[in-house]
C-alpha cells in the first residue's frame, strides 16, 4: 500500500520492514509479498523456493511472479534459477523489462540474438514478447502467462519491451540515450498512453481523471504527515530477530 512504501521510505518502526531497510526493498512474506534483492537476478531463486515450498505442502493452483531488467539476463543467477524453474516445472512468472539499457550498456552490448525472447529455447520454457509502453497488452499478456504457469505449462518468460524514461538513478542523467530512440516507440510514455486507453475503452471523462490525481496526492501527502508522526525505531531497545530465521520460516 502507499502506507507501507512511505512508512519504508521515512523508517517507520511501524513499517512491513520495521525500519530495517529503505527504498524499494520492502515486502510482507505472510502475505505472499517477498522483499526485493536489489541483485535482481538473485531474486528468482528465491521466489523458485518459495513456490516449491508451496508444492511440498500439498498446496494447487499457485503461481509466484519475478521482476528483473534486461541487464539481470546476462547474470549467473539468472541462468541458474531459471534453468532450475524449468526442470522443476514451477508455476514461476519471471518478468524482463527489456529497458534497452543495462545501467548505460546498450542491448547490443548485452545479448547477440535478435530478441530477449529467443532465450526462452534454451531452457525449454515459453517466451511472451509484449509492448511494455501499453497497459492493456500488458495486463493481457501477464493473464495468460499466469494461467498458464497456474495450469502446469510450467515457468513462462514474459519480455516487456519498453525504454527507460529516465536514468538508471538521480545521480545519471541518461545522456548516451539518443534523441532518436526516445522519439520513436518504445519512448512512448505508458501513463499517458494508459490514461488514453481508459478513456476511450470506459468513457473516462478528464474530470473524472483529475479527481482520483487530487485524491490520490491527498493520500500521500496525509500519508507523510502520518508517516513523519511515527517516530524512529531504538535500536537500543529492538530484539534482533531478524538475524536469525526462525521468524522468517514462520511467515512463509
Amino acid at each position: 500500500t502507499p502506507l507501507d512504501a512511505l512508512r519504508t521510505c521515512l523508517g517507520s518502526p511501524l513499517g512491513p520492514m520495521r525500519a530495517r531497510d529503505g527504498n524499494v526493498h520492502r515486502g510482507k512474506p505472510k502475505e505472499g509479498y517477498l522483499p526485493m534483492i536489489s541483485h535482481l537476478g538473485a531474486s528468482i531463486s528465491v521466489v523458485n523456493g518459495a513456490l516449491m515450498a508451496k508444492r511440498m505442502k500439498g498446496e494447487k493452483h499457485f503461481v509466484g511472479a519475478a521482476s528483473i531488467g534486461d541487464g539481470a539476463t546476462s547474470t549467473g543467477a539468472f541462468h541458474e534459477a531459471l534453468n532450475q524453474a524449468a526442470i522443476e516445472r514451477l508455476p514461476l512468472v519471471l518478468v524482463v523489462a527489456n529497458n534497452q539499457f543495462a545501467y548505460s550498456t546498450p542491448v547490443a552490448s548485452q545479448f547477440a540474438c535478435q530478441n530477449l525472447g529467443d532465450r526462452a529455447i534454451g531452457y525449454g520454457v515459453r517466451a511472451h514478447t509484449l509492448d511494455g509502453t501499453d497497459l492493456k497488452s500488458c495486463l493481457e499478456g501477464m493473464r495468460e502467462a499466469s494461467d498458464l504457469a497456474r495450469d502446469g505449462d510450467g515457468p513462462q518468460l514474459v519480455i516487456a519491451d519498453l525504454l527507460r524514461l529516465c536514468g538508471h538513478g538521480e545521480h545519471d542523467d541518461a545522456h548516451y540515450v539518443s534523441d532518436s530512440l526516445k522519439a520513436s516507440v518504445l519512448g512512448t510514455d505508458c501513463m499517458q498512453l494508459a490514461e488514453q486507453w481508459l478513456r476511450e475503452a470506459y468513457a473516462i471523462k478528464s474530470e473524472e481523471f483529475n479527481l482520483w490525481k487530487e485524491e490520490a496526492l491527498k493520500e500521500i501527502n496525509e500519508g507523510i504527515e502520518q508517516v513523519q508522526g511515527e517516530g524512529s525505531p531504538d535500536p537500543y531497545h529492538h530484539p534482533w530477530k531478524s538475524l536469525f530465521t526462525r521468524e522468517l520460516c514462520e511467515h512463509v
